[in-house]
């Protein structure tokens, strides 16, 4: 092993380790969820839970992304990262569902560190020429913690106690938190200057009032309901108020500036649009697997390992071919192969065997794979030092909200369509009762097939409807440009040469 392999190799393990703990955090709970909620009482506050970690996130990740700019990435990585590792020991120790929500959001500030200045630090210590590679496998960690993460939430739960879903943060963190301040050493040029906190204020305060709104409307509360439309507006509000905050601030926390680049801003697009997508595929395969295949929900999750090997093959793929193709036409492939496998996805149902189930979910994970190292590198591509942070953080907040906003919407239009399937029988029988083979046994024939059909239908019909934010994601990638990753032969940025020369 070369000097400079030995020395970056600990710092990029490192950086694996925070990274996956972030990704995978949500999906590790959502298997627990009942367990704990069965623990802890609560049921009508779980979704909070999910929400103030998300929330969180969303509102730490641009912060943590500008600071990292001005003071350097090593500091606040290692802040972040002990931060969300305090929060992780804390959520262990809850013993009630109000602490364990609390507890949450704290582990959420910190993880917002952890996705945006990870990448930020991968574009500092490499060459152009390595990035095509290490974004590939740094995106291949987004689709093993969205496959990994209830597999090893169900297991954990099953086999030890809920809490280790949270204890287990801690030796990983630590060892990461060991890697990055023995083995990375940065060259910072620090800047005093002043910290935009009303921009911050505002942002935070509109992301809350959306998710909250997102979360509660059509659930706890009518849309047109006033909670809503007061959330909705207060989001508005506050959303225009740091817009204008930002147009005037001399540091903004969201740089305007970058979304003039054509590449920058359709990416963020892409980004926003593909993330829409892909969560209801592994939010929804589970419940088909359970209610037409039968089985357990840890064993429901073992069928989207195919979602996960394609997605990381793609991620791989596409981090190599990045030298010799432009980011758009490796693209334009992706979305070609990703509305496929979600038009096929479309088509399943009651007799749908598992081989052709599968076969679907390895071409959706093959296009959507090439989209977490294809965002990651056009969002930085001749990016100045001083602009990296703040804009992973960008594409990460674009990417996150996606998510959030996809498993909402897409969650709530399979919950009608199947609600509508079964209108006639409304307050007879439960839907969630063909989860369990035990509750499924107990239902006349007849209508044990028809809540499963009724099951098969909404999901195939949801991936139908995921059709539209793929092809807005279509028209994002053809507004890419013709740029492309040009390698430098023997250029080796600053921070790299400051951690081979340790």
């Amino acid at each position: 092993m070369s000097s400079s392999t030995s020395r970056t190799a600990p710092v990029v393990a490192g950086l694996l380790l925070g990274l996956l703990m972030s990704a995978m955090d949500n999906t590790i709970v959502s298997a627990s969820m009942p367990t704990i909620v069965g623990e802890l009482s609560g049921l009508g506050q779980f979704i909070w839970v999910t929400s103030a970690y998300m929330v969180a996130t969303m509102a730490s990740m641009p912060i943590f992304g500008k600071l990292s700019d001005m003071y350097g990435r090593k500091r606040f990585y290692l802040f972040g990262l002990l931060i969300f590792l305090i929060g992780s020991a804390l959520c262990g120790t809850a013993q009630n569902m109000e602490q364990l929500i609390a507890y949450r959001a704290i582990q959420g500030i910190g993880g917002g560190s952890l996705m945006p200045i990870a990448f930020a630090i991968i574009f500092d210590i490499f060459p152009p020429e390595k990035r095509g590679k290490m974004t590939g496998l740094f995106g291949a960690v987004f689709g093993l913690s969205g496959i990994m993460g209830p597999l090893l939430g169900a297991f954990i739960t099953d086999q030890i106690d809920w809490r280790w879903i949270f204890y287990i943060n801690v030796p990983f963190g630590l060892l990461s938190l060991w890697f990055i301040a023995q083995f990375y050493r940065e060259t910072v040029q620090r800047r005093k200057l002043r910290i935009d906190w009303f921009g911050a204020i505002t942002l935070v305060g509109a992301i809350i009032c959306l998710m909250f709104a997102l979360e509660l409307g059509g659930n706890e509360y009518a849309w047109a309901s006033a909670p809503i439309v007061g959330l909705l507006a207060a989001f508005a509000l506050l959303f225009v108020g740091f817009v204008l905050i930002e147009r005037k601030a001399s540091e903004p926390i969201l740089t305007f500036n970058l979304f003039k680049r054509r590449l920058f801003s359709a990416t963020q697009g892409v980004a926003f649009f593909y993330n829409f997508a892909f969560i209801i595929i592994s939010v929804l395969i589970p419940l088909f697997v359970q209610s037409v295949y039968g089985g357990t929900a840890t064993n429901s999750g073992v069928i989207l390992i195919p979602l996960m090997v394609g997605s990381t093959i793609g991620a791989q793929l596409a981090g190599q071919l990045v030298r010799r193709f432009s980011y758009r036409g490796i693209m334009l492939v992706s979305v070609v192969v990703f509305f496929l496998g979600m038009l096929l996805l479309g088509t399943i149902g009651t007799d749908t065997p598992r081989l052709a189930l599968t076969a679907f979910m390895i071409v959706a994970g093959l296009g959507m794979g090439c989209s977490f190292s294809m965002t990651s590198l056009a969002t930085q591509h001749e990016m100045e030092p001083r602009q990296r942070g703040i804009a992973t953080s960008t594409n990460t907040f674009f990417r996150t909200l996606g998510t959030s906003l996809g498993v909402t919407v897409l969650g709530a239009v399979q919950s009608r369509l199947n609600n509508a399937k079964m209108a006639d029988l409304s307050g007879q029988y439960d839907s969630s009762s063909v989860l369990t083979e035990a509750a499924k046994a107990k239902l006349p024939a007849d209508i044990a097939h028809r809540l499963t059909d009724a099951m098969a239908s909404s999901i195939s019909s949801t991936f139908l409807w995921a059709l539209v934010p793929i092809a807005l994601g279509a028209i994002c990638v053809a507004l890419m440009g013709k740029e492309r990753l040009v390698p430098r032969k023997g250029s080796v940025p600053a921070a790299a040469a400051a951690v081979q020369s340790k």
